[in-house]
């Protein structure tokens, strides 16, 4: 027997997602230009995704890192910079939309009027509180 058609309309309205409109970067990346760091985080209930607006200041940098459990999109909203990688200097220009796999190292440095720019991965779980380690055992790294 088929299951019967879901119709949303039925659905309270406090358990169905509803897509809209968060923010206009634009917006958010003429703020004070003087504001360095994240200017927005995706802090809705129920998501799947992190994203972060982040402003860079001019000539700022993000040390090199590795990511290792997440691949993350990097999209220029305004200014440039360069992406540096294990293999190469990549600049990076208002629109550009760069891939950042999970294990790669990479930093970045922004250019001489700063980079404001998102990044979106897969959300990370929650923190758990672990229970004592058993004797004998070393703490997980």
């Amino acid at each position: 027997m088929a299951e019967p058609h879901h119709d949303p309309s039925r659905s309270t309205p406090s358990t169905v997602p509803v897509p809209r409109v968060l923010h206009d970067t634009k917006t958010l990346a003429g703020l004070d230009s003087a504001r360095t760091g994240a200017l927005w985080r995706l802090a809705e209930p129920g998501r799947q995704l992190d994203a972060n607006l982040v402003r860079l200041p001019p000539n700022g940098a993000i040390d090199r890192h590795v990511e290792p459990d997440l691949d993350v999109l990097l999209l220029v909203v305004s200014g440039e910079g360069t992406l540096t990688t294990a293999q190469e200097h990549q600049p990076l220009t208002e629109g550009c939309l760069a891939w950042l796999p999970h294990g790669s190292g990479r930093s970045l440095v922004a250019g001489e009027d700063g980079m404001t720019y998102l990044t979106v991965h897969r959300r990370r779980p929650g923190m758990r509180i672990l229970g004592p380690a058993a004797p004998g055992t070393a703490p997980p790294s």
